[in-house]
């Protein structure tokens, strides 16, 4: 089965930390990691009201987080900084640096109603779904 596109990324970045790692393990104070993006563990469910995303990004202060939600769009980014700054690691799975996570959302939403609230390292971003109703006028055209 092929993988999405997620699950590549996801993969690849894996396969990255570990080379990290062992380069840091032969070149312990020579071998910086470069910086780069990394995406957060993220879930997306639903309820009869509203579809909830559910972020996994521990540490952070609710300033530093960016939300915007552009046309089904839910973009989250930010920056968890390494408090600790530590010269070298035996072992580093944390990530740290720039993330950000897009979540492509189907169906309508409440723009004005959204929410967003972070409790115990999880950011919790809740979309009430729309609730307008469309109505189409269908026309009729004879063959004639």
């Amino acid at each position: 089965m092929a993988q999405t596109p997620i699950e590549m990324f996801d993969d690849l970045d894996q396969f990255e930390r570990q080379m990290d790692q062992m380069l840091h393990a032969f070149l312990p104070h020579q071998h910086r990691s470069r910086p780069r993006t990394w995406r957060p563990p993220t879930d997306v469910y639903e309820t009869d009201d509203a579809v909830i995303v559910k972020i996994e990004i521990a540490g952070m202060n609710p300033d530093d987080i960016a939300i915007s939600f552009i046309d089904r769009e839910l973009v989250v980014r930010g920056n968890r900084r390494d408090v600790d700054e530590k010269l070298s690691y035996h072992c580093m799975e944390i990530p740290y640096g720039e993330f950000h996570t897009e979540v492509l959302l189907p169906g309508s939403y409440d723009e004005d109603k959204i929410e967003a609230k972070y409790v115990h390292g999880f950011l919790y971003v809740t979309l009430p779904k729309s609730r307008q109703e469309h109505r189409v006028t269908v026309r009729v055209q004879s063959d004639t």
